[in-house]
Formats: C-alpha cells, structure tokens, sequence
C-alpha cells in the first residue's frame, strides 16, 4: 500500500511537470510539443482533468470538435465537481450541431451549481435557438434576474443580457396576444369586478404587473383582502356624493379665493428630519391641504363656509376613531408635482377620493394600478398598498379626499376596533403623538 502511494505520487509529480512544459510551449505557440507534452502528463496520470481539458481545447482550435468532446468528456468525468468542463462539452457539441446533447451537458453543469451564470446563459441561448420559446424565456428570465444582482457585467455579458431581457418582454406580448385571442369570449362572461382581477392575475403571469402587499406603518388588520382599488359595489353611498360634485367644487374654489383660506403644506416634518423623498415638498404649497375634520376633530368654522361639503361627508359612514378620524380635506397638487411613491398607518380604513378639478396630465398609481382621475368619479383604495400622485399639467388639481371604513370589516370589528383604541388611549401606556398607530 505504501509503495503504490509513493509509486502514484510520483506520477502525479511527473504528470505536473510535462503539464508545466505544456503550457510553456503553447504559449511559444509550439501546439505539436504542447500536444506530446500533454499525452505525456496523461501516461504519468491518466485521469488528469487539466491535461484532458487543454488536449480538448488544442482540438477545438484545430475545428475538430468531436475530439475536443471526447477530450472534454473525460477532463469532466476525472473532475466531477466542475461545471465549467461541461460547459467545454456543451461548446464542443455546439459546433457539431448536436443541440440535444449540449443542452444535456448544461443540465449536467447546473446539476453541479444550479446558479452557475454561464451554464444559465448558454442554456436560454440554446432554447432560443431550439425555438422551445416558453422554456428559452423561462431561462432568459433567470439569467436576467442573476445579472441585476450581479451589478455591472462585462460589455459582451450584458449585450446578451440586454437580448434576452427583450426576448422575455416580447414572448410576453406574444403570450398576452395568444390569450387575449383564446379568452375573448370567456372574459365576455365576467363582470367587471371579475375582469379586473383575472385581467391582473394574467398581467402579474406575463410579468406585465407586480403584486403590492400591504406595508401598514400602524395597524395591521390581518386577512383583510389586499386590493388596490376597492370595486365600487361596496359602496353604495358613492354616487349620492358623487352628484354633489359641481356644488363641492365651486364651494372649493371660493374657499381658495377667498380671504384667509387655511390651506397650509401637506407635509410637514419636525425639526431635524435627515434629508429624504418628502424633502422636496417639506412646508411647500406645492402639495397643499384644507382639512375640514382631522385625526376626528371637525374644523366646525371650514365646514360653515362649506356647507355643502360638509353635509356630503356627514352622510358617509366614515371611519370614526376618537382622537384619529375621520380625517377630511381639500387636497391640492400644483402644476408639474409629484407626491413619491408611499404607503400609509392602517389597513382598517379605505381612502376616497373625489376628483373636482383635473387637468389632463394627472395620474394616480396604486400598487400595480395607474388611473387617471375623472372630474365627479369617486374611487376607494387602500393606502397601505404603495401609491403616487402625478400632476404633470400647467395647472392646479384638486381632489376632495376621505377615509371610510375598509367595506371588509364587519360592524362588529368595527366597533371593537373602536373600543380598542379607548382602552389603550384611556391607559398610561398610550402614545402622547394626535393619530398614533392609525
């Protein structure tokens, strides 16, 4: 046993120095010494991946890839913890035009390192080539994914980066196209409560839509369905309110033009705040507010000089908590603003919105969703779900904003959200901040 130690690592030691000479000569650019020094190294070890590997790749220079993959196959059966020897058998296969076997040998490199870059890359070039499109942009979209958390990539990597992150959009379109094709008169059945979320289920499966969760910054009510935009049936106080558009406008803009209007910033944060995406608007009118009721108090002096605004909101069940709402308020956004994408407190309440002056231009965007406003369309949604606001008009927009109850509690939870909020509130423990945790 001894002596068949020493006897291989002898072998090995000679085998290491006819490789040594080997690359010595290949890099005087002797490839016949280079070749008689490798077949050399592989008598002293005959399961030398190097040697097997450099003699495959002395082939694939000479055009004879069936020798490079034999050469190949042999350096990755010496080191199986490799992947990269598979893919040498890939590209050896690759120039014979055998594409079932060298996707075989990229499957064999993955099975090793499943996340191995190049064996991803080759494998959706292949498909593609293949036109096995759903598996090719199944693949292209792996290897996009790795190549954003890799950073920045070589030229020629990210120009085929570039590729397939086209191809995966354009299968997407294609697939989209296809369905939209098949289901023409299935989706003629739906209603359009039904329509919008199967028409979301098909976008966030294209990859044409993200799925926005809940980001609550105070109360979080569990197993509340997580919808951007409450459909309108749950609300069927909506058009009375709705119908008073014209008069809660022109009650707006006399409040506006008016002497000592309370229209005040939006946003205001405390002293000392470190820089952050409301800096921009911090104390500015570009987002500008008139608050009729805030954190449950009613501005009862606002609400005279607005009668009819204020009679509309009292006739809406909203969410009243002592000391947190309703809250209500004329929101105004000037020209060329943008309120930053942001989520709110709790997930018990729905956010309504009225729209009074809309110029065109003004879009708003919860999770997933882009609407525009329409001048007396009102919409629900829930603020928890990341949202923006976008005024890229010449002119003033103007909204009528309040919250209501989330329509999928129950008046028992309702109440009991209520009393839970005395409790703490009449305790020591309770926050000193006016609207903390809702």
């Amino acid at each position: 046993m001894i002596v068949w130690r020493k006897r291989r690592d002898m072998n090995t030691a000679e085998a290491q120095r006819h490789l040594a000479a080997a690359q010595q000569a290949r890099q005087r650019g002797d490839v016949t010494g280079a070749t008689r020094l490798f077949e050399n190294a592989l008598a002293a070890d005959p399961a030398n991946p190097h040697a097997h590997n450099a003699l495959g790749m002395i082939a694939l220079d000479a055009n004879d890839p069936a020798a490079a993959e034999t050469r190949f196959r042999a350096a990755a059966a010496a080191d199986p913890t490799e992947p990269a020897l598979w893919l040498n058998v890939a590209k050896a296969q690759r120039l014979r035009g055998d594409g079932d076997g060298e996707l075989a040998s990229l499957d064999a490199a993955l099975a090793i390192d499943q996340r191995h870059f190049m064996a991803l890359l080759r494998k959706a070039e292949l498909l593609e080539r293949m036109e096995r499109r759903g598996a090719a942009a199944q693949s292209w979209g792996g290897v996009v994914l790795l190549a954003e958390q890799a950073g920045e990539l070589p030229r020629g990597i990210a120009d085929a980066v570039a590729h397939g992150r086209g191809y995966v959009a354009a299968h997407a379109q294609a697939l989209g196209a296809a369905m939209a094709d098949g289901l023409e008169q299935a989706r003629a059945a739906l209603d359009a409560r039904e329509l919008r979320r199967f028409d979301a289920c098909v976008e966030t499966m294209l990859g044409k839509r993200r799925v926005y969760r809940n980001e609550c910054h105070g109360v979080y009510f569990p197993f509340l369905p997580p919808d951007e935009f409450f459909d309108r049936t749950h609300f069927a106080w909506m058009p009375a309110i709705e119908a008073q558009t014209g008069a809660i406008r022109d009650e707006f803009r006399a409040l506006i033009a008016g002497e000592g209007a309370p229209l005040r910033p939006y946003v205001a944060q405390a002293s000392g705040t470190p820089a952050n995406k409301w800096t921009p608007l911090d104390n500015s009118l570009a987002w500008g507010a008139m608050f009729l009721w805030e954190y449950g108090v009613r501005d009862d002096a606002l609400c005279a000089r607005c009668p009819v605004t204020a009679a509309a909101l009292d006739a809406v069940p909203r969410a009243d908590i002592p000391g947190r709402g309703p809250t209500a308020f004329f929101s105004i956004l000037e020209p060329k603003t943008t309120i930053p994408p942001h989520t709110g407190v709790t997930n018990v309440r729905a956010i309504v919105h009225l729209p009074l002056i809309v110029p065109e231009g003004c879009t708003f965007r919860v999770g997933g969703e882009t609407r525009s406003w329409r001048e007396g369309e009102a919409f629900a949604f829930d603020d928890t779900i990341e949202h923006e606001a976008v005024n890229d008009s010449d002119q003033r927009r103007a909204v009528l904003i309040f919250d209501t109850w989330n329509p999928h509690l129950s008046e028992a939870e309702c109440t009991l959200i209520r009393t839970m909020f005395a409790v703490g509130d009449a305790s020591s423990l309770a926050p000193d901040e006016r609207g903390a945790g809702l």
